[in-house]
């Protein structure tokens, strides 16, 4: 099984921009860009790391740099985390937010196609991805609503925590920090936790492809298998990619065989 150490140690290309999405240090993100005019398609790529501050996105930026050789314009931004000053509920939440609408002052100037953007996030990443995708369905009153979120056309979420109430009371190595980010547990706070998991949010509307590996022993496959069967029964186009013999990190190494299966799943999504 890769290790997240190994992850740190591959190559990427830097960014084309690093762009505030905020006035906070952590509120900014790394824009790549493709060869070419455009206007080009988007994949915000929204890295895991147990929503820890100690995690940044330093280790997802080989998939970015991947991605945007094939042609894709990425956004990769930074959010604060538990542990930063605001981080945890509802901070992390509002800057994921803040920075996916900030794309549209990106799209004239950096020439995206904001009518084909898709959410890709890993672990704990992945669960803001799903978030994301369906925070439309968050009523007014709720702590985490936007007015008028940016479109998607899908998500991708690579080993995606959906259900945080049955994550938060396992003992993994990321559980204590769900906890950590909801501000307690689900007893305590059960409003925070039907606004803030994925699984609570469905139907989301939009094309999901979840993509888990076999043998990942950090977040349990049944998250994603809950979240794909309860996906399509409310009516969405949801569907679940096991991925044989890969652990928790494989995921997000642009190699094969892993890689090509998470290509084929944003293709997937855009209708290619």
């Amino acid at each position: 099984m890769l290790t997240y150490e190994a992850v740190l140690a591959l190559p990427a290309s830097p960014a084309d921009h690093r762009l505030a999405y905020g006035p906070e240090t952590l509120q900014s993100g790394e824009l790549r860009l493709p060869a070419g005019e455009g206007p080009h398609p988007v994949v915000v790529v929204l890295h895991g790391g147990c929503w820890r501050a100690e995690n940044d996105a330093r280790h997802i930026a080989p998939l970015s740099s991947a991605l945007t050789a094939l042609g894709y314009a990425t956004w990769t931004p930074e959010y604060r985390r538990v542990g930063d000053g605001g981080g945890g509920w509802p901070g992390t939440f509002l800057d994921v937010a803040r920075s996916l609408d900030f794309l549209r002052g990106l799209a004239e100037p950096h020439s995206l196609d904001l009518s084909k953007v898709v959410l890709l996030g890993h672990s704990a990443g992945g669960h803001l991805a799903m978030w994301a995708a369906a925070r439309h369905r968050l009523p007014a009153s709720s702590e985490l609503f936007t007015p008028e979120p940016l479109p998607v056309r899908g998500v991708v979420a690579l080993a995606g925590i959906s259900d945080l109430r049955t994550y938060s009371a396992g003992s993994g190595t990321c559980n204590e920090s769900a906890l950590a980010l909801m501000g307690g547990p689900p007893e305590a706070f059960p409003d925070r936790y039907d606004a803030a998991s994925p699984l609570e949010l469905l139907p989301s509307g939009v094309h999901q492809r979840i993509l888990h590996g076999s043998l990942d022993p950090i977040v349990p496959v049944s998250q994603s298998r809950l979240h794909a069967t309860k996906a399509r029964n409310a009516g969405d186009d949801a569907q679940l990619w096991l991925i044989p013999a890969a652990g928790h990190f494989e995921l997000i190494v642009p190699e094969p065989p892993a890689w090509d299966r998470v290509v084929e799943a944003v293709h997937s999504v855009l209708g290619n």
